[in-house]
């Protein structure tokens, strides 16, 4: 699982979110360990990838993440 490259892992978000939040956590942690070998403070996803482009799924995905300690920040 901490194999997975830190754009692995923001792709497994990104089905994950698609298919109703399957597995969700696990696929947060994997970022989460990705994030830490890479050395990367925040995971940066394209809003136009999520399932809910809107501000208030946007806010919502920060907070989950949040509360398991990843910050996420979204392109332009």
């Amino acid at each position: 699982m901490s194999d997975l490259t830190l754009n692995e892992a923001i792709d497994n978000i990104y089905t994950s979110l698609r298919e109703n939040n399957a597995d969700i956590d696990v696929h947060i942690a994997a970022l989460k360990a990705a994030m830490a070998k890479d050395g990367v403070k925040e995971a940066v996803f394209d809003p136009a990838k999520l399932a809910q482009n809107n501000r208030q799924g946007r806010k919502m995905m920060q907070s989950y993440f949040k509360k398991r300690g990843v910050a996420v920040g979204f392109k332009p």
